[in-house]
């Protein structure tokens, strides 16, 4: 595959001890001691409030995302296409759901219409285009632990396709019992990304139809990509924190060849 290079016009990040990408920048740099804290992402106040009561813990962490990398940027949010990439979903809203019904008496309706509109893969993308008013088109990827790396080519591709920016969101959040036990997700985790034809740091990617293994990550970043499929996005933030640099990010049967520009 041709390798494909794009601008990265704005970055966000939300994790334990990541609040953002201001405050995470020294940790993903390797300036300071990661301190893996627990922070629920903030109520998203770019919707209106009866939306914003709906909203639960992962579509604000996808809009928490997506909200600093577009305000980063300093791009038209309205005007931006989407990639927005989930292994888990809104499994929180899907495990009420499975609890409700299989409690329900016979013949007994127990799924609101909101909890069935949250439930949907491309709920967070539809939050977004409320808030923003955006008529722009967004693709919903789910791609299991290749969530991330999926994803990130879509993006890319996409903007060297079309010539437009496009934010990327990716975002994972531990599913409630008892479907934690057959998908265990220990921390949630969104990394948001605006990219462009033009402008920001160099982004290159390539994929590679041959087997390759990641390198190892700080004890502490390594303890939290294990714990959340999105957060294979770490080496490539801490590129962009740092001086750049070049990382292997396995893809299915192949890799990614993911290169940041000095």
């Amino acid at each position: 595959m041709s390798r494909l290079t794009v601008g990265v016009r704005g970055v966000s990040v939300w994790g334990p001890g990541l609040p953002g990408w201001p405050a995470s920048r020294a940790v993903l740099a390797g300036e300071a001691a990661y301190e893996p804290v627990e922070l629920a992402a903030p109520a998203p106040t770019l919707l209106g409030a009866t939306e914003r009561r709906r909203a639960g813990p992962v579509v604000r962490l996808a809009l928490e995302v997506a909200r600093a990398a577009v305000q980063a940027s300093g791009l038209e949010a309205a005007s931006l296409a989407c990639v927005f990439g989930s292994s888990n979903g809104d499994g929180v809203v899907v495990g009420s759901i499975l609890d409700a019904l299989a409690q329900a008496a016979p013949g007994e309706r127990v799924v609101s219409p909101t909890q069935f509109h949250n439930s949907v893969h491309n709920a967070a993308a539809g939050y977004w285009g409320i808030a923003q008013s955006s008529r722009a088109p967004a693709c919903c990827m789910g791609a299991h632990d290749a969530t991330w790396p999926a994803s990130l080519l879509k993006a890319v591709a996409d903007v060297v396709a079309g010539g437009e920016a496009v934010l990327l969101v990716c975002y994972d959040h531990p599913l409630p019992k008892p479907l934690d036990a057959l998908r265990p997700t220990g921390a949630a985790f969104g990394a948001g990304l605006v990219l462009a034809a033009e402008g920001g740091r160099g982004l290159t990617v390539q994929y590679v139809a041959t087997a390759a293994e990641a390198a190892p990550l700080p004890p502490g970043l390594e303890g939290l990509r294990g714990a959340n499929p999105i957060a294979q996005a770490l080496p490539l933030l801490m590129a962009l924190a740092g001086g750049g640099g070049r990382h292997v990010l396995p893809y299915l049967d192949g890799h990614l060849v993911v290169e940041v520009g000095a």
